[in-house]
């Protein structure tokens, strides 16, 4: 596949996830997707399926944060890999605290599909936003 190509994967999964398309979203993952969200951020864990992801990544955000978004300012394409530069935005809903954050995540492309991602993100900025 080419960079442009592997790229638009990423990208269809970020217009959804902006969209809370989740069924859009989950079609651009492969059916054993492993999806890490990283140690120290709420929702640290691997999910393993397109419906673990939304479940318990995307569902949960939209609970716990108004208005969550991933902006993707910037792509690096190296063969399968994706490396998207990117702030995510929101409120937190208990707190009424505004974050934005900058963030990197790594996302691994094979058939068309997402294989892998991994969240790289200060985690203690996104603590501080959850704490009264």
């Amino acid at each position: 596949m080419s960079e442009h190509t592997l790229a638009a994967v990423v990208r269809r999964q970020y217009l959804a996830a902006a969209a809370g398309d989740l069924e859009a979203l989950r079609a651009t993952l492969a059916p054993d997707v492993e999806w890490t969200e990283m140690a120290g951020f709420p929702l640290a864990g691997t999910y393993r399926t397109p419906e673990d992801v939304t479940a318990n990544v995307m569902e949960k955000l939209t609970q716990d944060w108004e208005d969550w978004t991933a902006h993707d300012d910037s792509y690096v394409v190296d063969g399968e890999n994706v490396v998207v530069l990117a702030r995510y935005t929101a409120v937190n809903r208990a707190t009424g605290k505004l974050l934005n954050v900058r963030v990197a995540h790594h996302f691994v492309v094979r058939g068309g599909l997402i294989v892998r991602f991994e969240q790289f993100v200060d985690t203690a900025l996104v603590r501080a936003a959850m704490a009264d």
